[in-house]
């Protein structure tokens, strides 16, 4: 019996929750791991990093070949590689060379997981419903990158950390054997007479689309700017509580970025619905806009106290989260069907050499300044914050389309 687009959408989300519940294993585990093998701040970062690099080089490849194979048959390579670098993390691990190899593996994994999965999905739901599956996936994927952290931190006081990588491989496992038994396969239309495979990873007329091209550079700086956040959050929040003398009780660093995690999934749903209503170029200038002063804030201001930090951290999360659907959405609506795989390809590898880039500039920077204090965090969070201005600036001047149906139009019906 054919599957339902609603049953379809159901199980890839939940997949891509079981996938992704180790993302915040290691920035949670930052603070304790730094000290336990003497990293330096640029070390960590680049740990971090090396996730977010084998991703940006893997990913225009794997989501590319969904245009041609199953996206099905892509998605289970990469969480297979997720499983065995969780694995492999929580059994070897032990210095900054063995993290950083089995960061990047993740990082493969995830190249083959994230974006397939939103292709595996988009060739099966028609286009009412593609924005909202897109945002379905992307809350699922916040969710549970946003539980990662309070799980990763109660599994590491209670069994360690090495027992708590080997949880989020078994989870990885579970997701492969969903998507295995449950997704049907769905071959991709056969190619054009004529077609080769350079012709497929010719990205020369994706990037000549510059409506698409317009929200994935936005979608590169918004990534850096989440992923510098995710990376650092924790530690930022630790080392304020330290600095100030005030332990954080029953509110530790770890609950209080899992708080932002899911207050900006749901900022990131809501984004796209007033993005549909409201117009998508709109949002998007709004949010970018109000992240550029809020990331300055918590920079110069966060050091004061924990609690300041704290509800700062989580007012930037909300907002930084706010145009993230409607970015991605922005980007698979504006691309020629024919090259959809090929259009998330370079949004996700643009998004992601955002995301390398921004947990080691936050690590320079902030060795660059003499480690780690209130004049370090205020330099580190404020280059992302002008990173984030010049990003305003050329969306502004390429301004994207709007999607079908949305803004005005949207409004008028």
């Amino acid at each position: 019996m054919p599957i339902t687009a609603g049953r379809l959408v159901a199980i890839v989300c939940a997949a891509q929750v079981f996938v992704q519940l180790g993302a915040g294993y290691w920035p949670v585990l930052l603070p304790e791991l730094m000290g336990r093998w003497s990293l330096s701040n640029s070390e960590a970062g680049w740990i971090t990093s090396a996730f977010y690099a084998a991703y940006m080089v893997c990913v225009p490849v794997l989501v590319t070949l969904t245009d041609r194979i199953d996206a099905k048959r892509v998605y289970l390579f990469g969480v297979g590689c997720t499983t065995v670098a969780h694995f492999a993390f929580g059994a070897l691990a032990d210095d900054f060379w063995s993290a950083l190899v089995w960061r990047a593996l993740a990082g493969v994994g995830w190249a083959g997981t994230y974006m397939t999965g939103l292709k595996l999905l988009a060739d099966q739901v028609d286009a009412k419903m593609m924005s909202r599956a897109v945002t379905g996936h992307a809350a699922s994927i916040g969710i549970s990158g946003a539980a990662s952290y309070i799980v990763g931190e109660l599994l590491a006081e209670a069994f360690g950390w090495r027992i708590a990588f080997a949880s989020a491989g078994l989870t990885a496992a579970v997701a492969w054997l969903v998507v295995a038994l449950a997704v049907p396969s769905r071959p991709p239309p056969p190619a054009k007479p004529g077609a080769s495979a350079a012709a497929l990873f010719d990205f020369r007329p994706v990037l000549r689309n510059r409506s698409a091209f317009a929200y994935s550079l936005a979608y590169c700086v918004h990534t850096l700017e989440m992923n510098a956040l995710r990376g650092w959050g924790v530690a930022f929040l630790a080392w304020v509580a330290g600095a100030t003398g005030m332990a954080s009780g029953l509110v530790s660093p770890a609950v209080v970025i899992t708080v932002l995690g899911l207050l900006g999934t749901a900022a990131s749903v809501l984004g796209n619905e007033a993005s549909i209503r409201f117009g998508r170029r709109r949002l998007v200038l709004a949010a970018m806009g109000l992240s550029i002063l809020t990331g300055l804030l918590v920079g110069f201001l966060g050091s004061m106290g924990y609690w300041i930090a704290a509800v700062l951290i989580v007012l930037y999360g909300i907002i930084i989260w706010l145009d993230s659907s409607s970015l991605t959405a922005g980007a698979a609506g504006s691309a020629d069907p024919a090259r959809r795989g090929a259009t998330l390809a370079v949004h996700s590898m643009l998004g992601y050499a955002g995301g390398f880039v921004g947990p080691l500039m936050m690590g320079w920077v902030l060795d660059l300044s003499g480690g780690m204090s209130p004049l370090g965090w205020g330099l580190a969070f404020g280059s992302v914050a002008v990173t984030m201005a010049l990003a305003l600036v050329a969306f502004a001047v390429l301004r994207p389309a709007e999607l079908a149906g949305e803004g005005r139009a949207a409004v008028a019906k």
